[in-house]
């Protein structure tokens, strides 16, 4: 579809749809809209370096047009008592704010971004300010920026991200006169419809794979230093590292020789890690899937992102590799089964009950990994994104519950790692002591493989 050929206003609104599993896991952690997923921390922040000249009344243009594009922007989720849905509104312009940052030398524009990000992260973005993306421009030069977007948590995940920019990118090609195509769109109440009808009424095998698999098992929580009883004020702060690219060599050394993904191998060092610190073989780790069951769906904007408990037993295992072998089948058994985790829920009740406990919270795994570039051009403009890894923050964007590890690969080599945690259950440094721990597993269990396995 050619962007001329792109519908920028919509023949109609749809007022109630039904909501997807995922929006419907949210409720579990509903604090209304001063706080938790509803609320206005619950954000999810990406920055890119533009090259090339940027004209701020294009871009707020190109702005609305992928508010035109993605229904999910400007979608309400209804939340009265007993009556819950999604209602798509008519677009509407999304803020635009500009900075100047001409005085900042070139040698400091990296920390500059960095810092901007961190700025924006700490702000609060409402879910009924619709439409529900916000972007911030700062001019470094009138060839060099960088672009900010902000969108709500419950209308784009961080795939969301990435083709929110390759959209916004590609109108504004068009808009300076480039002939620009972008794929044809699913929107997010198509998926809603579709896996509350059709997946959900074909998922009975894999159901039964769940309770078989998860059966006397449940999430390894995380000891915290406050109890929850405690009450203190909650807010979620996020600690940022970078671990070297000769270390990501030799992950994808491995991932190469065990015919396994980098997130299989990255998995299997924090079990390595979680076995090592609680002297436990039955590992059951939270981690994520990108929730997009079908490809028609690969280029919706929308919040996709799919909880996916993933069990490994490394009881016997003697060596990394045996730990990536075991690994790896456990994930292409999982993801082969993957179902919306309130369905896993109700065929394994007790498998989350541990992170409730008083003293305890779960700690979610994840490697992220996007089928579209990081750095890209479109008419004019090329763009890269920012990886952060100059900057901790007190305050960012959300966390509904416990800790969030973070894992991505940049253009560099590096592995780029970031802990999000709730600062009202654990300290700043234990955070940072478990980042370290996590590196130093890393590093003695990838450069030697075959080796024997210190547990204790």
């Amino acid at each position: 579809m050619t962007i001329s050929e792109a519908p920028h206003t919509p023949s109609d609104v749809a007022e109630r749809i039904p909501l997807s599993f995922n929006q419907q896991f949210l409720f579990n952690f509903d604090r209304g809209e001063d706080e938790g997923p509803f609320g206005p921390k619950y954000n999810i922040v990406c920055g890119w370096r533009v090259s090339g000249r940027i004209e701020a009344g294009i871009l707020q243009d190109a702005l609305d047009d992928v508010v035109a594009r993605h229904e999910a922007l400007r979608t309400l989720i209804v939340r009265d008592d007993d009556d819950r849905y999604q209602k798509v509104v008519p677009p509407s312009s999304p803020i635009l704010v500009t900075h100047d940052f001409t005085d900042v030398a070139p040698d400091g524009r990296e920390l500059r971004a960095e810092e901007l990000l961190v700025e924006i992260e700490t702000g609060d973005y409402g879910v009924r300010e619709l439409p529900l993306l916000q972007a911030v421009l700062g001019r470094f030069a009138d060839d060099d920026s960088i672009l900010v977007l902000i969108a709500h948590h419950t209308a784009a995940d961080e795939w969301s991200m990435r083709l929110i920019m390759r959209d916004l990118a590609g109108f504004y090609a068009a808009r300076t006169g480039h002939a620009v195509e972008l794929p044809e769109v699913s929107q997010y109440q198509e998926f809603a419809r579709w896996q509350t009808s059709e997946a959900g009424a074909a998922a009975n095998t894999k159901r039964e794979y769940w309770r078989e698999k998860l059966a006397g098992g449940s999430i390894l929580a995380t000891p915290t230093d406050h109890l929850r009883s405690a009450g203190l004020p909650k807010t979620t702060a996020w600690h940022r590292f970078w671990l070297p690219a000769e270390l990501t060599a030799k992950v994808l050394e491995i991932s190469k020789s065990t015919r396994s993904s980098p997130f299989m191998v990255l998995l299997a060092v924090y079990a390595t890690l979680l076995r090592k610190t609680t002297g436990t073989t039955d590992i059951v780790v939270p981690t994520f899937t990108s929730g997009r069951a079908q490809m028609r769906f690969h280029d919706t904007v929308g919040s996709f992102f799919n909880f996916v408990p993933l069990r490994v037993d490394l009881a016997g295992c003697g060596t990394f590799r045996e730990a990536v072998e075991r690994t790896r089948a456990t994930c292409i058994e999982a993801w082969s089964n993957d179902i919306p985790f309130a369905e896993v829920m109700g065929v394994a009740p007790e498998l989350m009950l541990p992170s409730f406990a008083d003293d305890h919270a779960v700690c979610a795994f994840q490697v992220f990994r996007s089928p579209l570039a990081t750095s890209e051009s479109a008419g004019d403009l090329t763009y890269s994104e920012i990886h952060r890894r100059l900057l901790s923050q007190a305050v960012g964007g959300d966390i509904p519950d416990g800790a969030m590890w973070h894992l991505e690969i940049d253009s560099t080599g590096d592995i780029v790692g970031t802990l999000g945690f709730n600062s009202n259950l654990f300290d700043e440094s234990t955070i940072i002591d478990m980042a370290s721990e996590f590196h130093r597993v890393l590093e003695s269990t990838v450069t030697a493989p075959d080796v024997p396995v210190r547990w204790t």
